[in-house]
């Protein structure tokens, strides 16, 4: 008897990456032979440094290629709490830190160890798409905050308040912010840490984009005093040091919390590649001018895409603060042609002027998109020509 196809309930709690079906969906236009300018792709376009490359050549050489252990190798999780230490004044140690396959999977898995259905997690809008999915995977409940656009999408104490409930187990702050470049300021967020760790909730700090910051220092909450008893740091080196491929990524924070994450991932994953964890070593240890490098050249990048958006009649933006996206309202073009929402914007926008962006309503609101302008300056110049004719009505 052929088995009935009955998929868990659970998995229809989540929906499919919007951002990895926009990279779908262009990727087989391009495929089919069309001439398709990306502007959704959230990757650097550098190359990994070469010295990051010549560690996991040498890591083949040297056959470093069994299992480690399931939350990474010791030497990386040393690395990983040195380089918080030397960047944000920070003490964790190897107990306090896990290796996983991505910045993604850590806050999969901290999910996963942490909540229970009915749970309560506080998410600012607008929010990187996964967060949203994963807390409903593990039957929590997920309790949005609107962030003012006329205020650059930035959030404060008083906003989360009002929110906080007996039952709010969690609050997830994401600074540098994808999709919006919204940062932090040390205040505010220590305002916003003061009040979490007073009312005894988990405060998840994402800090993916921790290192591009235009007009600030890179600045970790986990540095606060008494931090660690209520902060968890998810961080990663993909966007960092070029290395989305590689896949590792790290969390810190209580040790019984990442020797569940630890238990979780030794039934599952089991340890991230060990090459890459060798290549993750070198990043982490060695030279850092490459960080300095993109950053130069995103901040070019973004001072281009924000004027040319800017001459679109009717177009609004905000000038990010961080990461390497610009968020604009497109709300001039809803209403017209048939196009009613930001997914129908960005679809026809793919069909007909053949430009690839991650609608809004993947992040929580329709009246935007997010484009990425971590691509050259003649992809943005082509993309731009092209969005600017298409909400003309001229495309």
């Amino acid at each position: 008897m052929q088995a009935t196809l009955d998929l868990s309930e659970r998995i229809a709690l989540i929906s499919v990456s919007s951002t990895m079906k926009v990279a779908a969906d262009a990727d087989r236009l391009r495929r089919e032979g069309v001439d398709v300018v990306d502007l959704g792709a959230g990757e650097p376009d550098f190359p990994t440094p070469d010295n990051i490359k010549q560690a996991a050549i040498r890591a083949i050489h040297g056959n470093f290629t069994k299992y480690t252990p399931a939350g990474g190798t010791q030497e990386l999780k040393q690395a990983v709490c040195e380089r918080h230490a030397t960047d944000y004044g920070t003490s964790y140690t190897p107990a306090e830190c896990v290796i996983s396959v991505g910045g993604k999977h850590v806050i999969f898995n901290l999910m996963q160890v942490l909540l229970d259905p009915g749970d309560e997690v506080i998410i600012p809008v607008p929010y990187w798409v996964t967060y949203k999915d994963v807390v409903n995977y593990t039957g929590g409940k997920c309790v949005f905050v609107e962030t003012p656009e006329e205020n650059g999408f930035k959030l404060t104490a008083a906003m989360i308040e009002p929110h906080i409930t007996a039952k709010t187990k969690m609050l997830i702050i994401n600074s540098p912010s994808n999709p919006s470049g919204a940062v932090l300021d040390r205040e505010e967020f220590e305002r916003i840490y003061d009040l979490t760790s007073k009312r005894g909730i988990w405060l998840m700090t994402d800090e993916c984009y921790c290192r591009f910051l235009y007009d600030s220092d890179p600045f970790s909450i986990a540095s606060a005093k008494g931090a660690k008893e209520t902060v968890i740091v998810a961080g990663s080196l993909s966007k960092t040091y070029a290395m989305t491929g590689w896949r590792i990524g790290f969390g810190l924070g209580p040790a019984p919390m990442m020797a569940a994450i630890n238990k979780l991932q030794s039934h599952s994953t089991s340890n991230p590649t060990s090459i890459a964890q060798k290549a993750a070593v070198e990043a982490l240890k060695g030279p850092q001018d490459s960080v300095g490098i993109m950053l130069a050249e995103f901040r070019k990048r973004r001072d281009f895409v924000i004027g040319r958006l800017r001459q679109i009649p009717g177009v609004t933006v905000n000038v990010p603060q961080g990461a390497f996206y610009a968020y604009p309202n497109i709300g001039v073009a809803l209403g017209k042609n048939g196009i009613h929402t930001s997914m129908q914007f960005a679809e026809q926008l793919l069909d007909k002027a053949h430009v690839a962006l991650v609608p809004g309503e993947a992040f929580g609101t329709d009246n935007h998109v997010r484009i990425s302008y971590a691509t050259s300056m003649e992809e943005l110049t082509r993309g731009l020509d092209r969005l600017h004719k298409f909400i003309s009505g001229q495309a």
